[in-house]
């Protein structure tokens, strides 16, 4: 790799078929430039988020992960790790059972899973009841939640889950995003499911992403809050907005197992100017 041609990859994490899943660019570095250049490949990559990989030079399986959203550099995402391991499992640069990405939120590991499906770990993300955020339940028009909860900041603004009553609800929901913007506001929109356990939509216009199509992050919280709910560690979810994914999801020890299908759609070279 030259200093201004960067591999580039395009997956769709948790896909379901065609068009589906959760888009995440992937760039990978020999070292990282500075974070003005990562930041301006995100922004015109204009996907919710691009993750850049360099390789450990002192350890076999592992790379240090940074994520971008077009605006913003992330502490967690979970499509974006998901993608990253399920392509250099198929590029081959995997010699064990597990890719390991040392990240602002610690070490993350994607493994090989039966079926061509990759199975991926990460910690949960706490949540508390709280006041549902009058701004974000009139920029959603659903009318109240059943249930409202802070979560703990992931992207810098802040987060709400919001539950509804049932998947119909989830997938009406035309929000507000300017008002979600101006409120600076996060939502992760919920409800028991009729094509899976459980359904959701994640708003994050205050970040950046007007809506995001399957977001592992935020499984980090509907994960733990649905198993308790329904008393099961494993369950189904699907993400259900404009562009739908499904995943299986786990919780063990204050972790998250989740676990699904990652399309490659793009292969490439970014040619960065002199």
């Amino acid at each position: 790799m030259s200093a201004g041609r960067i591999p580039y990859y395009e997956l769709h994490a948790f896909s379901e078929g065609p068009f589906t899943g959760n888009p995440a660019g992937v760039c990978l570095l020999e070292a990282f430039p500075e974070d003005a250049v990562l930041r301006g490949i995100a922004a015109s990559n204009n996907l919710s988020e691009t993750a850049f990989l360099v390789r450990k030079p002192d350890e076999a399986d592992a790379w240090s992960l940074r994520w971008f959203t077009p605006a913003v550099e992330v502490d967690l995402c979970g499509h974006a790790t998901f993608a990253p391991g399920a392509l250099l499992f198929e590029l081959g640069m995997v010699a064990g059972g597990a890719a390991h990405f040392d990240t602002r939120s610690g070490r993350l590991m994607v493994r090989a899973a039966s079926g061509g499906r990759y199975e991926m770990d990460l910690p949960e993300v706490g949540f508390a009841p709280a006041p549902a955020h009058p701004a974000a339940v009139a920029a959603l028009g659903a009318g109240a939640p059943v249930e409202a909860y802070d979560v703990k900041r992931v992207h810098g603004a802040g987060y709400q889950m919001l539950v509804f009553s049932g998947e119909a609800v989830i997938a009406g929901l035309k929000p507000d995003r300017g008002a979600l913007r101006s409120a600076n506001v996060n939502v992760i929109a919920t409800a028991p499911g009729d094509s899976a356990d459980f359904v959701s939509r994640f708003f994050a216009p205050a970040s950046g992403v007007d809506e995001d199509p399957v977001t592992g992050s935020a499984h980090c919280t509907l994960a733990p809050y649905w198993a308790k709910r329904l008393g099961r560690a494993r369950l189904s979810a699907r993400q259900i907005g404009p562009r739908p994914g499904a995943l299986e999801v786990e919780t063990r020890n204050g972790r998250v197992l989740l676990s699904g299908r990652a399309a490659r759609w793009v292969d490439g070279v970014i040619l960065l100017p002199d």
